[in-house]
């Protein structure tokens, strides 16, 4: 697998909640990738790209390190992405 779709891979690595909470972030334009805002869900994240979430009252920057077919427990989906500090 060399890629996965935006709204699952936030949501197998836990920084959704569910997978219509992903979908309502993008839709919303809390979601960029590489710098560039994404506006639909169903665009592919590869490993290595850089998302910035404004989820929240937070804002988070992480790198894709890994992609996942299902959601898993938390240690593994931790393992998912690298967090950088803002």
């Amino acid at each position: 697998m060399t890629s996965s779709r935006l709204d699952k891979w936030l949501f197998c690595a836990r920084l959704c909640r569910t997978r219509e909470a992903a979908q309502a972030a993008i839709a919303a334009g809390k979601v960029r990738v590489n710098g560039v805002r994404v506006e639909k869900s169903g665009r592919n994240v590869r490993l290595g790209d850089v998302l910035t979430l404004a989820l929240g009252n937070q804002v988070r920057v992480v790198t894709v390190l890994a992609l996942a077919e299902r959601r898993a427990a938390s240690p593994a989906a931790q393992a998912l992405y690298e967090s950088f500090p803002i």
